[in-house]
């Protein structure tokens, strides 16, 4: 226990003082989750509410696979993507492997089913009878589906913020499209497992303690949306 209060007071120390390395893997890690929620976001929004509102008759495979695809592997993500964008793949071109790039692609893919999900579960779970009567009442489609989608706001936000918990945390995606590299890809997961394989368990746990501070406030708002929801 004494080894653990020691580290603690370091990481302490270390996050007070403003460690510049430390503040750089928390800002890489911030701006990479940022950017993959957000493509995330554009694309699974709308395939979840596809999903859920409309009848098809693959409907039910659709929405297996859709289920199945919110457990995705991070390292099988990172596999792929890695070998798109490696010299011998077809983007090897583009030059974005170990960039920030690659990993908010890496991100997005991984991220994307799981908001997909959050929203078809919000858009089946609607009054089915709001965008009929929102185009009774003369509203056009946009104006209809703005409607709906305010209706199940609360279910939206929800997806958004589980997509962010789970990025922000995942390290196979980073380290093996961003490469860990100190000043550019490094992120907090990714420092964490170098730091700690070298030996420094304080500057390990610093970064483990802001990663804690992040998922607990995702999660707790996550809980407040969740409340709120009709």
């Amino acid at each position: 226990m004494e080894f653990f209060a020691d580290s603690m007071n370091a990481a302490l120390s270390l996050l007070l003082s403003a460690d510049p390395d430390i503040l750089h893997a928390v800002l890489t890690s911030l701006l990479v989750s940022g950017g993959s929620i957000l493509l995330a976001s554009l694309m699974g929004i709308p395939l979840g509410l596809a999903v859920g509102l409309s009848e098809f008759p693959l409907k039910r495979p659709a929405v297996t696979l859709l289920n199945s695809l919110v457990a995705l592997p991070t390292v099988l993500v990172g596999l792929v993507v890695y070998g798109f964008l490696s010299r011998r793949g077809p983007l090897g071109s583009l030059g974005l492997l170990f960039t920030p790039a690659a990993i908010v692609i890496g991100g997005t893919i991984l991220c994307t089913p799981i908001v997909a999900h959050y929203a078809m579960v919000a858009a089946k779970g609607a009054d089915a009878r709001i965008l009929p009567t929102a185009m009774t009442l003369g509203a056009g489609p946009v104006r209809a589906w703005l409607k709906f989608v305010s209706e199940i706001r609360f279910g939206i936000l929800a997806a958004v913020v589980a997509g962010f918990g789970r990025v922000v945390s995942e390290v196979g995606i980073a380290m093996m499209l961003g490469g860990n590299i100190r000043g550019y890809t490094r992120t907090m997961t990714t420092a964490i497992a170098l730091e700690t394989s070298k030996g420094k368990f304080a500057e390990g746990m610093a970064l483990g303690v802001v990663l804690m501070a992040v998922a607990l406030i995702v999660n707790v708002f996550l809980s407040l949306l969740q409340q709120r929801r009709p």
